[in-house]
This record gives C-alpha cells, sequence and structure tokens, in this order.
C-alpha cells in the first residue's frame, strides 16, 4: 500500500509528539530488533525508531530492512530518526484519501 502525500502529510502530525519506541543499536537491524518493531507497529500502527549515529546510506539501509522485515512504509526520516506505518489488523488511525 503506498501512502499518497496527503496520507504521509496527515501521520506526520500525528507522529510529531510522539516518543521513539524502537531503537536500533550498533548491531544493526536484528531479528530482535524485528520482532520488536512488528510488535509495535501492531499495537501502535504509527511508531517513531531511533537509529545509530552511522552515515546516511547506511541510516537509510536500515530503515528500508526494517520496512521489508514488517511489511511497513516510511513516513518519514530525519536525522537519526525515522517514522514507520503498517496499517493493523484493526486499524485505530483512519487516514485520509
Amino acid at each position: 500500500m503506498a501512502l499518497t502525500a496527503k496520507q504521509r502529510k496527515y501521520l506526520k502530525a500525528l507522529a510529531h509528539p510522539r516518543k521513539a519506541v524502537v531503537q536500533v543499536g550498533n548491531a544493526g537491524v536484528t531479528d530482535a530488533v524485528l520482532k520488536e518493531t512488528a510488535r509495535a507497529l501492531e499495537r501502535h500502527e504509527l511508531i517513531k525508531v531511533r537509529l545509530p549515529a552511522v552515515e546516511r546510506a547506511a541510516r537509510a539501509e536500515l530503515i528500508r530492512k526494517l520496512c521489508e522485515g514488517t511489511e511497513a512504509e516510511t513516513v518519514q526520516e530525519i536525522g537519526r530518526v525515522a517514522v514507520l506505518y503498517r496499517r493493523a489488523q484493526k486499524p485505530r488511525l483512519k487516514l485520509p484519501e
């Protein structure tokens, strides 16, 4: 499911006051990180993930692995924080059309 620009804008606004619920360490995207990210996405649908202080390309690769491993979409990436979204089985967030 590809997010539209309007939906991304809406999700960015919702994510702004939230704190990061998952932190990726120097070991990168491990099975434990994927499992915890999937669990957080199921509970919250929209989460922030804190990434390690590595180069921009390496952070982009970590985000790509997280999204592929959890079937999520990247809403936003600012510095070391990424916002991910995945519609839950019982959606709590109503996205604009």
